[in-house]
């Protein structure tokens, strides 16, 4: 099989509601097989975008395209599409059999066929022997596999899921993101997952497109999002963050040198597109679990600066401690593993330590955005 890298291909596509620009020019390229999330916000766009996708919303402008053929105008019952709501939309007075195979009937199948197709697919989620079951006498999660049951049996292209782990407990919702991605491998299908829980889409998708306002502001790898933002945005969205303001000096070798005012001058990662100029504004982005304590100075190679611990966090395998360097507005956040050394606790407070970090640790993002 031929895998396709624009599949799913998105231009230009714009929603507007009166003077709200819900999604505002988005482009994009999905693969056949890939499992992609759009991930941001309450607002960003992302649920609309899935809606145009579907056929449930009409674009102001823009094209998509699945498979090659243009769905732009294409109502959804004529889209290689399904789609799974968030709340489900199970048929109460359906059992489970009868739920799944509802959209079958369009088929015209022969009832050994359409019965078939349903014994399949109750045996890809793992609902076998529960076929007769009434809807209301399944679990959160078994219902959750009859939403998705439904929309497989029909065989789409693309899968569309609405943010379908919402309604689970935190538990139930990490054992299924398991199970969802696990799934997706088994069918192959292309899915398009909408989250505005970034653990979620950072578990389970091959890439990830981060929306705010409207506008995708990057596409990248769950790892790439993560470890190589590309604003203060999306660094501040993907996981913690702290922000140093910052002036750039110069470059060091493969480092930059960067003036961070209260913190001194330290040195960052140089960014993939270069070096900013000299005496340009940026901010150095330092991930808490990046960001090492110690009780005297380190020596040559490793950034550093003196801080008094203001608050503590137990938090069972971690512990998160806040830590205030003289003549900064915010505290900086600091992230440990408690297997790693001695805990510290709120009784603590007001000691000194240093804070300490490797060049490689910090990224330069643009002051702006």
């Amino acid at each position: 099989m031929t895998v396709h890298s624009n599949f799913v291909s998105i231009r230009d596509v714009a929603k507007h509601f009166g003077p709200v620009r819900a999604v505002d020019g988005v482009s994009l390229d999905i693969a056949q097989g890939e499992f992609f999330a759009l991930l941001g916000p309450s607002g960003c766009g992302k649920t609309t975008l899935l809606r145009i996708l579907g056929g449930f919303e009409a674009s102001n402008r823009g094209s998509v395209h699945i498979d090659g053929a243009d769905m732009t105008v294409e109502p959804p019952n004529r889209r290689p599409v399904n789609m799974v709501f968030q709340n489900y939309a199970i048929f109460p007075h359906l059992n489970v059999r009868e739920n799944i195979g509802y959209g079958l009937r369009s088929e015209k199948l022969s009832k050994e066929e359409a019965a078939r197709r349903v014994d399949e697919v109750l045996a890809t989620v793992k609902l076998e022997g529960l076929g007769d079951r009434g809807a209301n006498e399944v679990s959160g999660g078994q219902r959750q596999r009859v939403a998705l049951a439904r929309a497989l049996v029909k065989h789409p292209k693309v899968l569309l899921l609405d943010e379908p782990l919402s309604a689970l407990d935190k538990n139930l919702r990490e054992q299924m993101r398991v199970e969802l991605r696990a799934l997706q491998q088994q069918v192959g299908i292309t899915f398009i997952f909408v989250t505005h829980d970034q653990e979620e889409a950072l578990s389970m998708a091959d890439r990830i497109a981060v929306m705010f306002d409207g506008k995708v502001r990057q596409v990248d790898t769950p790892e790439r999002l993560y470890e190589t933002p590309r604003s203060k945005d999306v660094a501040a969205f993907i996981g913690s963050m702290n922000f140093i303001d910052a002036t750039v000096e110069g470059v060091d070798g493969d480092a930059l040198i960067v003036d961070a005012g209260p913190v001194g001058r330290i040195r960052a990662g140089l960014p993939a597109d270069g070096a900013p100029p000299v005496g340009s504004a940026v901010i150095v982005g330092i991930r808490p679990e990046k960001l090492a304590l110690a009780d005297s100075q380190p020596g040559e190679g490793a950034n550093s600066v003196r801080a008094r611990l203001t608050a503590a966090s137990y938090l069972g395998e971690r512990s998160h401690y806040f830590l205030q360097v003289d003549g900064m507005a915010e505290p900086l956040s600091i992230a440990r593993q408690n297997t790693q050394a001695q805990l510290l606790h709120e009784a603590d407070a007001g000691s000194e330590l240093w804070l300490t970090w490797s060049p490689a640790a910090g990224i330069v993002l643009p002051a702006a955005g």
